[in-house]
């Protein structure tokens, strides 16, 4: 067989089993969904997934990683519509706490992926969101949008807030009844990094309806 035939095959393995996988951890929790069960849906054998994730936890951390990827693409979006570098910051941050409310995300990613995998802040895409964040706020700083702070150690607390609010709304009995209130005080946090000129960009974000209306 064709190296590149063989790529494109466990390629197509890996991605049926991530498939499986996120349908059954969404649906039943990672706990009650059985190796026999994900693979059954895949069409594929035990073998299979033991020889691309080297395990269940290993399948957990594949699916965690597609969900994250998609988080970040949707919170971009959310920046990407706001009307300057600032509030674009601030939406890119109320829309990840916002994305606690979907389901799968909610179950998959804030409840048990913690509970299997440890903490969130250690994951390998909370180290990439980080640098992206400590890029935006050295671009915020030099226009003089944002305070001279040291820019990491913001980024390590506005990171850390977002995911807080996040893994709290996910926890909550009631989601919705706690997400307005997350917002309003990451909206608040953030805020306190603003310039006294750049603080006029705030006011003008506060009548702007970021929670979408699921």
């Amino acid at each position: 067989m064709a190296a590149g035939q063989r790529a494109r095959m466990m390629e197509e393995t890996r991605a049926k089993l991530i498939l499986a996988a996120r349908s059954a951890f969404a649906e039943k929790g990672y706990a009650a969904a059985s190796m026999d069960e994900l693979t059954a849906m895949a069409g594929l054998t035990r073998g299979a997934l033991y020889h691309n994730f080297g395990g269940k936890e290993g399948l957990l951390r594949a699916v965690i990683e597609q969900l994250d990827a998609e988080m970040v693409a949707k919170a971009k979006l959310a920046r990407d519509r706001a009307g300057s570098p600032w509030l674009g910051f601030l939406a890119e941050g109320v829309a990840y706490i916002e994305l606690a409310l979907e389901p799968e995300i909610q179950r998959i990613m804030l409840l048990d992926g913690p509970a299997v995998l440890g903490d969130p802040s250690r994951w390998p895409g909370q180290n990439a969101c980080l640098r992206e964040t400590t890029d935006t706020l050295r671009s915020l700083i030099a226009a003089g949008t944002v305070r001279p702070v040291d820019a990491e150690a913001a980024a390590r607390l506005i990171n850390g807030a977002a995911l807080n609010a996040a893994l709290w709304v996910a926890a909550a009995d009631d989601p919705r009844a706690v997400i307005a209130k997350a917002v309003d005080a990451f909206r608040c946090l953030a805020s306190g990094l603003l310039t006294i000129g750049g603080d006029q960009l705030s006011k003008r974000g506060e009548g702007t309806q970021l929670i979408s209306k699921r």
